[in-house]
């Protein structure tokens, strides 16, 4: 029978306390029973932890992301690490500040089949953009059912019956500030490779795989199948701003925006912003020339990957003439 008095459970600072305690509790009983060898190397250890504090003092390590990635940079100049080495480790530091909205693929840019499609239609875009997984609609591409494997659709081709729905797998949803470092994870531990990117509206932004991620840390990952799209470099975003590829021709951006842009120097958009303003832009820098604005969304491996661009106002003319 059960109690009618049944204990009042801990709440706030009980439930913490009573943690804190049987963590502490845990912690003296593993230490009586531990024999006098292993008090013995905890204590060397100990010792060594202390010393090392003492050394880290003396000589404090890097306080913040750019004095680390300085460091990097200097045992590549020494012939410590490769160049490779340091692209890597610069990729892994400065993935704890990239979202998914950072390294998405772009709504625009996404390769989506319908839930009406015939299966000859389906057949051909699985065989023309030889991805692996694809988003499904109904009605309207805001509208994402779920996934198909390539595979999966492959395995019937020789049943026209075939029923799309049965085929397809849940969808993943995450939002545009989800971290890179926690979606890796949620990558590597759910076994999932895509997940549909929704904005704060609740609408489709885009879609990001495991691959979009990995290319924070090692660069570009090209295969035999990518191909240059240059129709597609430049969309625009929900606030009216053109989203720019970094690599896109100059000329397509002159005819995009109506403007003069020297090409004569430079072929791609990202090399005549970095000699404009003397460096490659960091994610957030920004620069206006040519009656543009240029805000480098997304950099990597030393160059941009993204410019957010808009007309500049009549301030910024001023303050740049």
């Amino acid at each position: 029978m059960p109690d009618p008095h049944p204990a009042r459970p801990p709440r706030g600072g009980e439930k913490h306390a009573e943690k804190h305690a049987d963590k502490l509790a845990d912690k003296h009983a593993q230490r009586a029973a531990a024999p006098r060898s292993a008090r013995s190397r905890t204590a060397r250890t100990d010792k060594r932890t202390l010393f090392s504090r003492m050394i880290e003092f003396l000589s404090p390590g890097p306080d913040s992301r750019a004095e680390l990635i300085s460091s990097i940079a200097e045992a590549e100049d020494r012939e410590l690490i490769e160049p490779e080495s340091r692209k890597m480790l610069e990729g892994v530091i400065r993935m704890a500040d990239l979202t998914a909205g950072d390294a998405m693929v772009a709504a625009p840019r996404m390769d989506l089949l319908s839930i009406d499609a015939p299966y000859e239609q389906l057949l051909y875009s699985v065989i023309k953009t030889a991805h692996s997984r694809f988003p499904v609609y109904e009605d309207s591409r805001d509208n994402i059912i779920g996934i198909l494997m390539a595979k999966d659709l492959l395995k019937v081709q020789r049943a026209p019956e075939i029923n799309l729905r049965a085929l397809l797998r849940p969808a993943v949803f995450v939002p545009e500030s989800k971290g890179l470092n926690e979606l890796l994870r949620d990558f590597r531990t759910n076994r999932n490779h895509l997940a549909i990117v929704i904005d704060e509206f609740g609408n489709t932004a885009g879609l990001i795989t495991i691959e979009d991620v990995l290319e924070e840390i090692v660069g570009e990952i090209e295969d035999e199948f990518d191909e240059k799209d240059g129709e597609s470099d430049i969309y625009t975003l929900a606030d009216g701003s053109q989203r720019v590829a970094g690599d896109t021709l100059i000329s397509v951006v002159n005819q995009a925006f109506d403007t003069s842009l020297p090409d004569d120097a430079f072929d791609t958009i990202g090399g005549l912003v970095a000699h404009q303003i003397g460096h490659v832009p960091r994610r957030g820098e920004s620069a206006e020339f040519g009656g543009l604005v240029f805000s480098a969304m997304l950099t990597r491996g030393g160059t941009v990957r993204w410019f957010k661009v808009t007309r500049a106002t009549a301030d910024e003319l001023d303050t740049t003439g």
